[in-house]
Parts: structure tokens; C-alpha cells; sequence
């Protein structure tokens, strides 16, 4: 594994003689806009691996992008090459559908600190929830980016990871086809975790069951996203969507289409930069 091999992976090639917050800023919008969020090994037939070297060889040599497992390890191991203070901690994603946390983890987020401050970067969850930037962990306070205000709230060692919401333009849809899900104001909360460090293999079990269980959305969809200068591509099934942020005041644009089996494997290869080994089943 090599920090040059991976600088080109993520098409960055500025200075970074310091681990300070200038250059961690530059090298994870680098990583966001390059290696897609995507579960499509489940959906070709590949078994996923958490291992390091398995996972460098998929992302950096392969071009292909991973999930928040495969994607933040990669990260925490460049951050750490780079001489940076990262460790890894874990999270309970927020099910909108069930109005609560997971019970179990279901994801990893890394936690960096420089010159004292902690910074909470993560690249791993794709679509309108993916930060752009750090985000300093500190309660309460709005700290807004392109994709939206995000914050953290603390209560009792437990940290509340939230965006605010914007609406949606959809040009070829009337309202009726997307109801607004009503939730508590314009808050939509995305995580909670704790700042207990973990070690990659805590994870081992959640990796090998999250590709078994047919209930969780990742083994019930194909999922690709990837964040571009002004939004971010989703293609789930056969579906494409094109996000750009911000398009009127307080509005985001979202373009969908509708794909054929062809045009899939197209907008894969046009769009992410993915060509897959195995046949992809939407």
C-alpha cells in the first residue's frame, strides 16, 4: 500500500507537508468526489472483506468504492500515513421508518484531532447526508456546508449527528409523488455515537452480517452515490438521480431517470467511474 498510489486514486496532488485542517479539508473532498458510496459487490456476487489490503486493492487499484466500512477504513489508514490523530468510532444510524436509532452499530465515522480540536470526518455515507468537510464536535452549534447546516448535540457522552433540511425541486414530478415525510421541524437526524475508539475488526461481525440479512436496505438495493462540485449522482436500482445543491434559495434541484439493464452498466462506467468484474443484478 502506498500514500502516492492512493493520492492518485483521489486525483490530489497539492503539498501536505502538515497534518493540519487545511490539508485533512482538501484530501477528504478529494476522496468524497472520487470513490463512490456503493454496496455493488452484494449485487455481483462478490463477497466484501474488511481487511485492509482487500480493501485498498478494491478502492485504489480496482477504482471501485465501497460502503462506510471499506471506504472510512481507507481513509483512517491514509489519515494515519499523513501522521494525523484519527481513531475510529462507531455509530447507530437513524431508521426514519421506525422513528429511532438502531440498536446495534451499523456504521463507522473517524475522529480527528488537531491542536487540540476535534473534528468529526466522515466520507461514508453518501447522498444528501454526506458532510463535505470536517465538522468540529461541538455541541450545539450550526456549522453550515454546500449540502446543508449539519450539527451535533450532546447529551450525557452520547453525540446526536443531525442536518437541517432543505426542500426539493423535482421537475418532472408533481408534489404528490414525493410527500414531504413529516418529522420533528426540518430536522433530520442521522446518527448517534459515542467517542469510544473501535477497532476495525468490532466490525468484522456487522460486516459478514450485513451481507446475509435480507432486511436491511443495503442487501434490498443496489446503491452507487457520488458527491460532485455542486451535489451528488445517485443511481439506486435502476434509478439515476442528480442532485444539485442549493439551486434556488433554500432548494435543492433533483433530476431522476429511469434506466434500462444497458444503461446501467453505462451510467456506472459515464458517471462513477466503475466498471465491474461480475454481472451487476440491480
Amino acid at each position: 500500500m502506498n500514500i502516492q498510489e492512493y493520492f492518485g486514486r483521489i486525483s490530489y496532488s497539492k503539498p501536505h507537508k502538515d497534518a493540519d485542517l487545511q490539508t485533512l479539508t482538501a484530501i477528504f473532498q478529494h476522496h468524497i468526489q472520487t470513490i463512490p458510496f456503493e454496496n455493488l459487490s452484494m449485487h455481483c456476487g462478490e463477497a466484501i472483506k474488511l481487511d485492509l489490503q482487500s480493501t485498498y486493492n478494491k478502492i485504489v487499484r480496482k477504482k471501485r468504492g465501497g460502503w462506510c466500512l471499506e471506504i472510512n477504513h481507507l481513509l483512517f489508514w491514509a489519515l494515519q500515513e499523513l501522521g494525523y490523530d484519527v481513531c475510529i468510532l462507531g455509530a447507530n444510524s437513524y431508521e426514519p421508518a421506525e422513528k429511532g436509532y438502531t440498536a446495534v452499530i451499523n456504521h463507522i465515522l473517524l475522529k480527528v484531532v488537531i491542536k487540540g480540536d476535534s473534528y468529526i470526518v466522515d466520507a461514508g455515507f453518501g447522498g444528501a447526508y454526506q458532510m463535505w468537510q470536517p465538522l468540529m464536535l461541538i455541541s450545539g452549534k450550526d456549522q453550515p456546508q454546500v449540502p446543508g447546516i449539519f450539527h451535533f448535540m450532546e447529551d450525557n457522552g452520547i453525540w446526536y449527528f443531525e442536518k437541517v433540511k432543505r426542500k426539493h425541486y423535482i421537475p418532472e414530478h408533481s408534489k404528490s409523488d414525493f410527500p414531504d415525510t413529516p418529522e420533528l421541524g426540518n430536522i433530520r437526524k442521522i446518527y448517534r455515537f459515542t467517542l469510544e475508539p473501535r477497532h476495525i475488526d468490532d466490525f468484522q461481525e456487522l460486516n459478514a452480517y450485513l451481507q446475509v440479512s435480507p432486511d436491511n436496505i443495503l442487501r434490498k438495493k443496489s446503491i452507487c452515490t457520488l458527491q460532485t462540485t455542486n451535489g451528488f449522482l445517485a443511481l439506486v436500482g435502476w434509478t439515476f438521480s442528480e442532485m444539485k445543491y442549493n439551486y434556488t434559495e433554500d432548494t435543492d434541484l433533483v433530476n431522476i431517470t429511469t434506466l434500462t439493464d444497458e444503461e446501467v452498466e453505462k451510467t456506472l462506467k459515464d458517471k462513477f467511474n466503475i466498471v465491474l468484474e461480475n454481472k451487476l443484478v440491480p
